[in-house]
């Protein structure tokens, strides 16, 4: 890295509340450290408070917010990150006490990592609508440009309401604009879907970062954008996959995380229309990560936020290269939790529940790719020879 270019440092937040589990607390903050390192800031420490509920005036209580301020300022700290969403007087009354570093919450993070990682001009609206949708509860807690001017004129009034209520109107009004433009693109869109025919359609779901645009490019021999960064993929991609001689579509899409924005959620909902149409979900999952089942939860949730829940689903276990177990010790007084299982307990575990159909695999080392390939195989013909009980294998 050149030395003129300035590593920008981040202090990240969070509360233990009543009944909350520590450790998952610290994960928690791991993942915004990596959300932050993914939007171009480096994680410097992480500060935790024990409370029964975030204080509703400030998140945290005074004296660890002066600790934080101090040792932000002490470090040259420009990103002060809470792990929950602020609300505008939260962060304004924070942002009093931390004068010398930028003070965001995880939900303004993630827009900004949207933001960047936009590339196509429906992306790009789609976040811009986002974003003001955030921005307009939050109005009269961020404004402060004719404070700064008034000088020593008295209480703030009537002047300052009238130009809160022009912000307003002008951010109702580009929300507005956008999702008229966004009706238009998702008319094109419906359009481009229902000239695909009946074609069997598969979409690829989960987690951000657990490998889902590199099963993409295995199976349909693709270049989607894949790096080991949180939300590489916004756009929907969709590709022609022929496995032997049945062919069928293939989608994938943004990946979900714990607490994605609800502005996004919303924004992204025409995006996800390829979940909602999709005749069978791949759940890809990172078996690596020590909360894969909680991160399975969320994504389940989210199925269900989108009105995707009812699809038949197919387990994609992925990064088994990357799995690592503690080994019990059988004269423990412990019990045995989820650390303690090998892989191939594991496996024998969630197969024996008789749940979901599911498949481990590694997409990074081509471990299982046949048997997958071959698994799916069985599933679109399948549907395929119900679609067509005439047509069959005949192209």
């Amino acid at each position: 890295m050149p030395e003129n270019i300035k590593i920008e440092k981040a202090v990240f937040v969070g509360v233990i509340k009543q009944n909350d589990d520590e450790r998952k607390v610290m994960e928690y903050l791991d993942e915004l450290e990596f959300l932050a390192e993914t939007a171009g800031a480096t994680g410097d420490r992480k500060f935790i408070q024990r409370v029964d509920k975030p204080d509703n005036a400030t998140y945290i209580r005074s004296g660890k917010l002066e600790e934080i301020a101090a040792y932000a300022e002490e470090n040259e700290i420009k990103y002060v990150i809470f792990d929950d969403e602020l609300s505008g007087i939260q962060q304004r009354n924070i942002e009093k006490v931390i004068k010398t570093s930028s003070v965001i919450d995880r939900t303004s993070l993630i827009l900004e990592i949207f933001a960047q990682r936009a590339k196509t001009s429906y992306a790009k609206m789609q976040v811009e609508l986002a974003r003001y949708n955030y921005m307009l509860p939050r109005l009269a807690g961020m404004w402060t440009h004719l404070e700064r001017q008034r000088g020593g004129m008295g209480t703030r009034g009537g002047m300052g309401e009238t130009q809160i209520e022009i912000d307003r109107r002008i951010v109702k009004d580009k929300i507005s604009k956008l999702k008229d433009q966004l009706k238009k693109v998702d008319r094109q869109m419906a359009t481009q879907r229902g000239n695909r025919g009946s074609m069997v359609r598969l979409s690829l779901v989960g987690y951000t970062n657990v490998g889902k645009s590199t099963i993409m490019n295995l199976l349909a021999k693709s270049d989607v954008f894949a790096e080991n960064k949180l939300f590489a993929t916004l756009d929907t991609t969709v590709r022609k996959v022929v496995i032997e001689n049945v062919p069928f579509l293939l989608s994938d899409t943004v990946g979900f995380i714990r607490k994605l924005p609800t502005q996004l959620v919303e924004a992204f909902k025409s995006t996800l229309d390829e979940v909602r149409e999709a005749d069978i979900l791949l759940h890809v999952v990172d078996i690596s990560h020590p909360g894969f089942e909680e991160q399975m939860e969320v994504v389940e949730n989210t199925l269900r936020d989108i009105g995707a829940s009812n699809k038949p689903v197919f387990v994609i276990f992925n990064k088994i290269d990357a799995y690592e177990y503690e080994e019990y010790d059988e004269f423990s007084l412990e019990p045995k939790t989820a650390e303690n299982y090998s892989l191939e307990e594991l496996k024998n575990s969630w197969i024996a529940q008789d749940k979901t159909p599911c498949i481990f695999i590694s997409a990074k080392e081509r471990i299982n790719i046949d048997k997958l390939r071959n698994d799916i195989y069985k599933m679109v013909a399948e549907i395929h020879a119900g679609r067509y009980p005439f047509n069959n294998f005949l192209w």
